[in-house]
């Protein structure tokens, strides 16, 4: 009989929970925008009528390695997010507040 995730869980090293947290954390935290759609519940079907946009084109978007901001933006509120643009330095981060001024309105 298979053991439950929640048992095995228990039954591990603190410092391995520890180690197993963390890593699904640093997981959780990038993903390619594809895996953020499906961890959303959204299919690309769903997306693209949010976007008022053909499926083929929600799937065009996620194969993108380079798209607009607006482009990108406008997929991310779709989804319920909202896009910051952050630049990270040794000595801190610092948001990047040029594209507020971008319009919403974006044509994907």
């Amino acid at each position: 009989m298979a053991n439950k995730f929640s048992e095995l869980r228990a039954q591990m090293l603190p410092e391995s929970r520890a180690r197993a947290e963390a890593k699904a954390q640093t997981w959780l935290a990038e993903m390619p925008l594809n895996e953020l759609r499906k961890a959303r519940g959204l299919s690309q079907k769903m997306l693209a009528e949010l976007l008022h946009v053909q499926q083929p084109s929600i799937a065009k978007i996620e194969k993108r390695a380079d798209m607009y901001i607006s482009t990108l933006r406008s997929h991310i509120e779709a989804m319920g997010g909202e896009l910051e643009v952050v630049a990270r330095f040794p000595d801190g981060a610092i948001k990047i507040s040029n594209f507020s001024d971008l319009e919403r309105d974006a044509t994907i």
